[in-house]
């Protein structure tokens, strides 16, 4: 499959520069088939390992019932962005991922990335271990495989 070429290209961000935004930014917004046409959105919290994201959800709802019917999805992640001196404009380095979702079965797997995602937001091993033995059973991990990468920064001014 062929994807757009990026028409601002001399925006464009290096792929090295993507993987940083992914690795370093705590939220992203994934976009999905939803129902009756409509596309459905939503902020969701992520982890960057190995050339794909992980993210974890209820084990109903929505956003499974969406993939379910199609695993198909964009990605969006910006980071918080800078005003150059005495400018108004805000500059965003933003990164658009499209790819397939599928939802983890792997007990063993589920459990590393879970692991590596608490990793990311809590503050020790020993908040993530509590959270996970709490919240495990009712917890559903999805893996993103990133089909196509386009990073740029928007400079409006």
């Amino acid at each position: 499959m062929e994807f757009r070429k990026m028409r601002r290209f001399k925006q464009q961000l290096s792929e090295e520069s993507c993987v940083e935004i992914l690795k370093n930014e705590p939220r992203g917004v994934m976009a999905v088939a939803g129902e009756n046409g409509y596309p459905y959105a939503f902020p969701i919290d992520f982890v960057y390992d190995g050339g794909r994201l992980y993210f974890h959800c209820a084990k109903e709802g929505h956003k499974l019932d969406a993939l379910k019917n199609c695993d198909k999805v964009s990605f969006c992640v910006m980071n918080e962005g800078f005003r150059k001196e005495g400018e108004w404009a805000l500059n965003i380095s933003s990164v658009i991922v499209f790819g397939r979702v599928k939802i983890m079965t792997d007990s063993g797997r589920i459990l590393e990335k879970l692991r590596l995602l608490g990793n990311k937001y809590y503050p020790s091993d020993g908040d993530v271990e509590r959270e996970i033995g709490r919240t495990l059973s009712r917890v559903c991990m999805l893996e993103l495989e990133i089909d196509h990468m386009t990073g740029k920064l928007v400079n409006e001014s």
